[in-house]
């Protein structure tokens, strides 16, 4: 059992490792809390970009009280030579005498072999001090690691009997302001929003995150449209130069279709084509996955929900109801899945409600 002090600090670690989410990919979001004699002496999280790192930071606001000190760490420091030396070098350098980590790094370069340099150093090393939150704080970097995915979260918001426009297409605004700024909170704790040409046409979005006070990482906009019938004039085209830009697209389009597209600094991934969409889903997270997004928020619209919902490859599900009743003839929330039964159903547990103004938000994670 750990004492109270060590989960204190650990908390306090993974307190900070969450401040990264949504700007450190590729890299993990870490946090770091060097404590001596019962007091913190520094601190640090994975700055934008991924770097420097949390064990970097904090050591760097410790200076030389660091000898001799607990370091306590959400992820095995790394031993590797990236752009950045090995944190568990500059750890032992600094005279650490002690190192808690709640969980292991999947990442094949590492896994384990921190822990080993530390211990040979004659530095003391326990691992799995709330290994289970830190694995959920970075489930997106663990399954981009391991499955080459980034984690999927898909945000809807509807009626209450799952409604996302009228019959004519209206559907600003179906949620008021504070579900709003929600959704901006939400895009900041992610790497990547994606959308579908159709909402992209029906909306026109610009997809930033829009916090007073707040200056994440730009956020990655991505577009999947297998047609390419994003309009040229659309904001998310217009503000490529400023915002990073990814249209997902199929194989085999002329130049000079692309080349508007380009020209405005938008970049262009193919992916295989197949399915409702007309791209496979699995190979348009894959190779976002590979360009080494961890944590992707799905904004629409029903098609792409829809696509995503049948290969079973959304992972958080958040739902903002707003408390009014359209009726059969507005849009739904998600297109057809073609279930035949029940047991073919996806299937969430919740994880927690709120009210957030006049609605409520739900979320809930894939069975």
């Amino acid at each position: 059992m750990a004492a109270p002090e060590d989960e204190a600090h650990m908390r306090a670690a993974l307190g900070l490792a969450a401040r990264g989410l949504g700007n450190t990919w590729p890299n993990p979001a870490v946090g770091c809390v060097l404590v001596k004699h019962g007091r913190v002496i520094g601190r640090g999280w994975t700055q934008p970009g991924g770097r420097p790192h949390a064990e970097t930071v904090a050591l760097e606001c410790a200076g030389a009280e660091a000898a001799g000190a607990t370091a306590y760490v959400t992820l095995e420091p790394c031993s590797h030579h990236g752009r950045t030396p090995p944190c568990c070098d500059a750890l032992i350098r600094a005279g650490v005498r002690r190192v808690v980590v709640a969980m292991r790094d999947p990442d094949a370069r590492v896994d384990g072999r921190g822990f080993a340099r530390l211990r040979a150093a004659g530095i003391a090393v326990e691992e799995g001090l709330f290994g289970p939150e830190a694995a959920a704080l970075n489930a997106g970097f663990v399954n981009r690691i391991r499955a080459g995915l980034p984690l999927v979260t898909l945000k809807l918001a509807s009626t209450l009997d799952g409604r996302i426009a009228t019959a004519t297409g209206e559907s600003r605004w179906i949620t008021g302001d504070a579900a709003r700024r929600a959704v901006h909170a939400l895009r900041a704790r992610h790497d990547a929003v994606l959308v579908g040409s159709g909402t992209v046409l029906a909306d026109d979005p610009d997809l930033t995150c829009r916090i007073p006070g707040m200056d994440p990482v730009p956020m990655l906009r991505v577009i999947a449209d297998a047609r390419l019938r994003t309009p040229h004039d659309a904001r998310l085209v217009r503000g490529a130069a400023e915002h990073p830009t990814w249209l997902l697209t199929g194989p085999g389009h002329r130049p000079s279709a692309l080349s508007p597209y380009i020209q405005a600094g938008v970049q262009v991934v193919s992916v295989a084509r197949g399915g409702a969409l007309g791209l496979r889903p699995p190979e348009m997270l894959a190779a976002l996955g590979a360009r080494g997004v961890t944590r992707v928020l799905v904004e629409g619209g029903a098609g792409l929900a829809a696509s995503l919902l049948g290969a079973g490859l959304v992972d958080r599900l958040v739902w903002f109801h707003a408390p009014g009743i359209m009726g059969a003839e507005g849009w739904p929330a998600a297109g057809p899945l073609g279930l035949e039964a029940l047991a073919s159903m996806p299937r969430f547990r919740l994880l927690g409600s709120a009210a957030v103004g006049c609605d409520v938000m739900s979320e809930f994670a894939k069975e």
